[in-house]
């Protein structure tokens, strides 16, 4: 397997595999949090995380890629307040996709059945990150999804896209992300891009992959998908232009600073 696989993707170690039986013989479950600032919920944002390409090592309460993820929810529930957004954490039950199984799908389609049976209907906008970001894509054709926030996703060749039919989707990826490929996800992009409703490409310039250089701008630019899917706010301009265009490269910026928008047609 190529290295731009994800958090240490292809690096499950033999001590991992030799628990793999004892850890399936706990019955893992998979947990949400729900972060709701008022009495009615009437969306959902749901936050999924990254991890590995094989790993059967439980999920804990406070790892990395969980916390990473979790520090997006201030950001979307001060811009909602009083709008009846909720954010739903999803902690999978393994630290690996573990193909054939792709254990995080099961996971985030649970989390999808689980928020409508608390809240019924609710439209929800899904926010990935690497391993997570490809689980967040891969359950988009949920009834209830109408977006989806895939960031430095981990987004192999003949990654499914018809599932993307109807929704909006942001693939956004940092330009020095040596664990996951930003030409992978450019290419995803082209070919959802006769798909998907609205879809995008967006380049943040001098991140990595765990978004720690820019966290503000990253937690800015989720906040503002979300919220602008969602229809609790406007989109900014050049987002929604973004999206509108379908533009495949779409994010990069050229020396004067002004993004290059090319329409499709």
């Amino acid at each position: 397997m190529a290295k731009q696989t994800g958090e240490r993707h292809g690096t499950a170690d033999a001590e991992e595999e030799e628990k793999a039986l004892r850890y399936d013989a706990a019955e893992l479950r998979p947990g949400l949090r729900i972060m709701a600032p008022g009495a009615r919920t009437t969306s959902v944002v749901l936050l999924i995380h990254g991890g590995r390409a094989k790993s059967r090592e439980p999920v804990s309460r406070g790892s990395l890629p969980l916390a990473r993820m979790r520090m997006f929810a201030p950001a979307i529930l001060g811009a909602a307040r009083g709008q009846g957004t909720s954010v739903a954490l999803l902690r999978d039950r393994y630290r690996g996709w573990n193909e054939p199984h792709a254990d995080p799908v099961e996971d985030a389609g649970w989390a999808l059945e689980e928020i409508e049976r608390r809240f019924g209907a609710v439209p929800v906008v899904l926010v990935g990150h690497s391993m997570g970001g490809r689980a967040a894509l891969r359950v988009a054709g949920h009834p209830a999804v109408r977006g989806v926030a895939a960031l430095a996703p981990w987004v192999p060749n003949r990654e499914p896209v018809a599932q993307l039919a109807g929704r909006t989707v942001l693939v956004a990826h940092g330009d020095r992300d040596a664990m996951t490929s930003p030409a992978d996800s450019l290419a995803y992009v082209r070919r959802a891009a006769g798909v998907a409703d609205r879809i995008c490409f967006w380049q943040v310039r001098g991140a990595r992959h765990a978004m720690l250089e820019r966290p503000g701008y990253w937690h800015g630019l989720v906040r503002d998908f979300a919220l602008g899917v969602l229809g609790i706010r406007p989109m900014t301009q050049d987002l929604a232009d973004a999206l509108d265009a379908g533009a495949l490269d779409l994010g990069v910026r050229g020396a004067n600073g002004r993004r290059h928008v090319s329409r499709r047609r």
